[in-house]
């Protein structure tokens, strides 16, 4: 055995000494050197001293025949391809430290090379007592800001909701909502691609907060956007989860149980499988639950409503729909790397609810003829069924070509059925009106959608140069079949004694709903320089409208066709946007300008009812609208950025029909055919800065928005004699009217909005005491119309939120919360009243732990309301809990929870928009409790390798399989 390893050393020994040889001789001898390759790919990694990796470093390679530059991604790695040369200069810059010049000699036979560590040293001197703990927790990008989870803790078994709630600038609902900096997220990522068909709720409420590395809100333009770098539209707000190395192989699991008073009870199944970019997940629930009950989880939040108006909660917060609900179903998520080129991601959904509802709500409509005070309330019934089934495929040609293909389907069906009552006191300077409608109504209603996606881009050997395209299709078809039958009674005074005069409508609709929208995009980067280059892209978009309603109503027990009611019309909108791009990328500073041109069609035609005869309508508009992006950054913690956005939008066909629609009498709409398109001017500022050291953030956005022809309506009123009221001792009789509208389309300019935010955290004594300060200041200004006479709406609202987290020790958690919110309103209208609401909202909530296993939970909020009347009830809300965990690894918790100890927890929300305010009220069955069970495995298995080696990843998370 001895002499026969001897043997082979000898061996390795001399043919080591030949190959030495031969390189020697320059491949003179019998094993010819190989030939240089024309292109190769070069890699590397930057790291501080501290050898933390740098993200977002500027590296820049320059030879005899290359020019080029690229970033380094979230784990410090950069990568550039199609280098020409082998011998070469590598610039490699950051703010912050002091820029590093390196020569490279490197075999020219290799196709890939792979430098050493690349280390850069900090170019800031800073005082003995400033510590410097790496990577910053918090880094801004252009269109990211990212944290680093590791510096926030959590308890064991945490999950994702409660590590958002210790980071600067978010706020988490206990229903599972997310606001970033003021701004919702929408959706919800793990590792760059959508989790759980992008539920927020259903990703932060069930994934563990152990296995996060990163958190990324990212200003999301699409996957187009994200893989050519030219963005177009508004972003949507995404939340984006990166798994640490160490916990992206494994598998956890949750399974949750609780039954409670009043038949309540709630269950849910998670399980997810995670491989490198393999996941595999299971997630099912069922619940029945009381409607209003739930707490929004910012005590005594208020909102601003669309269009101008505001919503001003009075109370703990809930739903305005008292009632039950049973709903659940489950979810599958699947993501697979197949090969090193194709990856696929599908997912399939089923959600079925049961809702019973009871709403109740009052308020006053405002017009220059008189105000019209209601009340109305209903009780209804909805059942509802939903599929859904996604699928992405990603396929990566070769290194020059990536295609993807997106088909979705979803189906929806839904029975409907409710009973309503309507009051109006209508005081119109043509007298007092006093109709009451009650009614009976029920629906069916179908909706299959299908759509699909195309996308194809090529890059070209010149770096940055890339073109794409992208082909999309959807088709929604809705049935609804509905059947309503209403009482229309109008009395002679307040009261209810005398009929004037009394109809009943029993009618049937049938509706059809046929859309079709085509769409297709092209786009194309050309670099100038290694900081500036050209974007151009072309988009095209058709929608395709078919909508058939008949209605037929019951006379002597027999349908009979109404044809008058009929709404049957058919119509396209085509709209092109042609944008032309200068963009420039520098170190600290990128700005873009250019300008988007967009020609647009709207045509179709519609049956009048009355002649029987159709009509056909066409619109051509042309807009052009700048294109203007600036963003600078003192360093990766430091950011400001100034936009400006265009929207243009267009009439409905239903807007611009040419003449009168009477399907209901009482109520005429009448089109406009010279009705302009409108659009929306607004710029947005905003400055973030994370001063690490100081473990100080804070971020200031502001947002002004003005619109051009701004659609909107016009409603007269006209009166109609239905009957005489008898005078009474001698006095004369009087006529008594109703009142049949007329809505009109017309556009108008003037109005406008201005909204700041703010938010400010500080951190203490490592993080266990974390202050935070925020809120907002919105001014918005609103025109209207009423019988021809301009009116405006000035809206105010000024809130603040003070929440400071406080825990001194592992076993404390103290959460109290003060905010103040007044929202205050004023029209022009001679008959309509100014607002003013106040709202001040004190809450605390916690955890206590004691003897390592056992815990207790609480939350109380008490809010003070005024500018209500009598409906500020000034509600103390009470909730507490209990649980015991058990195991080792403390997997088994047994839980409690009571809700609503004194049982106070009525919602009133007040709505304001320029015709009106509306007081919607809620008081559910609120006080109950919740007994069960939670346990949770898991079981990881280290971080994913790749033919024995480490696999890097991209800046989303994601892994590169080379």
């Amino acid at each position: 055995m001895i002499k026969k390893l001897l043997l082979l050393f000898v061996i390795s020994l001399t043919t080591a000494n030949l190959f030495a040889q031969n390189r020697g001789n320059g491949g003179r001898g019998n094993t010819p050197a190989a030939p240089p390759v024309l292109f190769r790919e070069v890699s590397g990694v930057v790291r501080d001293t501290s050898d933390n990796t740098l993200i977002g470093a500027t590296i820049t390679l320059t030879s005899r025949k290359d020019t080029l530059r690229t970033t380094t991604n979230a784990d410090g790695v950069f990568v550039l391809k199609n280098v020409k040369l082998a011998t070469f200069t590598l610039t490699i810059s950051e703010v912050g430290f002091i820029t590093s010049v390196r020569k490279y000699l490197q075999n020219d036979a290799v196709k890939r090379l792979v430098l050493e560590p690349i280390i850069l040293k900090s170019s800031t001197i800073m005082m003995n007592e400033v510590k410097i703990n790496g990577t910053p927790s918090i880094v801004y990008k252009v269109d990211t800001v990212e944290y680093k989870a590791s510096d926030y803790k959590v308890r064991d078994n945490a999950t994702i909701d409660e590590l958002l709630k210790k980071m600067e600038g978010f706020e988490v609902g206990s229903d599972g909502t997310v606001t970033h900096q003021g701004q919702q997220i929408t959706k919800a990522k793990l590792n760059g691609k959508i989790y759980a068909s992008g539920d927020v709720a259903t990703a932060i409420q069930n994934l563990p907060a152990d296995i996060v590395e990163k958190i990324q809100v990212v200003d999301d333009y699409g996957d187009q956007a994200a893989r050519t770098g030219i963005k177009d539209g508004d972003p949507q707000k995404v939340l984006n989860i990166t798994t640490k190395a160490d916990r992206s192989v494994g598998t956890t699991g949750t399974l949750t149980t609780q039954y409670g008073s009043d038949d309540r009870y709630n269950a849910n199944l998670f399980v997810q499988r995670i491989n490198a970019n393999q996941q595999l997940g299971v997630i099912a629930n069922i619940r029945n639950t009381v409607n209003g009950v739930a707490s929004s989880g910012v005590a005594g939040g208020a909102t601003n409503g669309g269009g101008g108006g505001t919503g001003v909660g009075a109370g703990a917060a809930g739903s305005s729909s008292p009632g039950t609900t049973k709903s659940g179903g489950p979810q599958l998520n699947y993501r697979d790397q197949w090969s090193k080129k194709v990856q696929v991601t599908a997912g399939y959904g089923y959600n079925f609810s049961d809702n019973n509802s009871i709403n109740q709500s009052y308020g006053t409509n405002y017009s220059d003829k008189g105000n019209s005070n209601f009340t109305d309330k209903s009780t209804a019934q909805r059942n509802s069924r939903n599929h859904s089934f996604n699928f992405e495929l990603d396929y990566t040609i070769d290194s020059a070509n990536y295609l993807q293909v997106t088909p979705t389907f979803t189906y929806a069906n839904s029975s409907n059925s409710s009973n309503s009552f309507t009051d109006n006191f209508n005081k119109y300077v043509t007298g007092f009106e006093h109709p009451v409608v009650q009614s009976l109504s029920s629906s069916i209603n179908t909706a299959p959608n299908y759509s699909g996606i195309v996308f194809y881009q090529h890059i070209f050997k010149k770096p940055r140069r890339n073109l794409s395209v992208q082909f999309s299709v959807n088709k929604a078809n809705t049935d609804a079949d509905g059947e309503r039958n209403a009482d229309t009674k109008n009395y002679a005074d307040s009261t209810t004694n005398v009929v004037v005069k009394d109809s009943t409508a029993h009618l049937f609709t049938f509706r059809n709903s046929i859309n079709t929208t085509y769409r297709a995009s092209f786009t194309y980067v050309e670099p100038f320089s290694i900081y500036s280059q050209f974007e151009f892209n072309g988009q095209t978009r058709r929608s395709e409208y078919n909508n058939i309603a008949t209605t037929d109503t019951v006379i002597n027990n027999q349908l009979v066709d109404v044809t008058r009611y009929d709404n049957i019309y058919d119509y396209s909108f085509t709209e092109t946007r042609l944008t032309f791009n200068y963009r420039f990328n520098g170190i600290k500073w990128n700005w873009s300008l250019g300008t988007t041109l967009v020609p647009s069609s709207l045509q179709g035609k519609k049956l009048d009812n009355s002649s029987q005869n159709t009509y056909g309508s066409i619109r051509n508009d042309f807009r052009a609208i700048p294109v203007f992006r600036f963003a600078y950054s003192w360093s990766r913690t430091e950011r400001f950025t100034l936009a400006y956005a265009g929207t243009n939008t267009e009439p409905s066909f239903q807007q611009i029909q040419p003449f009168t629609d009477r399907t209901n009498p009482d109520n005429l709409i009448v089109g406009n055919p010279d009705l302009k398109p409108s659009f929306a001017h607004s710029i947005t500022a905003q400055y973030n800065n994370y001063i690490a050291n100081s473990k100080l953030n804070f971020s200031f956005g502001v947002n002004y928005t003005l619109t051009d022809n701004q659609i909107g309506s016009n409603r007269l009123f006209f009166s109609e004699p239905i009957g005489v009221k008898k005078g009474t001792n001698g006095a004369r009789d009087t006529v008594l009217y109703k009142t049949i509208y007329e809505t009109h389309y017309v556009n108008f300019n003037g109005s406008h909005a201005i909204v700041g935010r703010y938010n400010i955290a500080k951190q203490l004594d490592d993080r266990r005491y974390n202050l935070s300060l925020n809120g907002n200041i919105t001014y918005s200004y609103n025109v209207g119309f009423s019988n021809n006479v301009e009116y405006h709406n000035t809206n105010w609202r000024f809130d603040e939120r003070f929440g400071p987290r406080l825990n001194p020790t592992e076993s404390i958690e103290i959460n109290p919360y003060i905010g103040y919110d007044l929202s205050r309103s004023f029209t022009s209208l001679a008959t309509a009243m100014s607002t003013s609401v106040q709202t001040t909202s004190l809450a605390v909530d916690g955890r206590f732990y004691f003897f390592k296993t056992w815990q207790v939970n609480y939350n109380a909020s008490k809010s003070y309301v005024t500018g209500l009347g009598n409906l500020s009830t000034n509600p103390l809300v009470i909730n507490a809990g209990f649980e015991k965990e058990f195991f080792k690894k403390k997997s088994l918790v047994l839980t409690l929870n009571t809700y609503d100890l004194l049982h106070q927890n009525n919602f009133i929300q007040q709505t304001l928009t320029t015709g009106g305010v509306t007081n919607t009220l809620s008081n559910s069955l609120s006080r109950y409790f919740l007994v069960g069970i939670r346990l949770r495995l898991q079981k990881w298995s280290g971080a994913p390798t790749r033919n024995g080696k480490k696999m890097n990843r991209r800046g989303d998370g994601s892994f590169i399989y080379e």
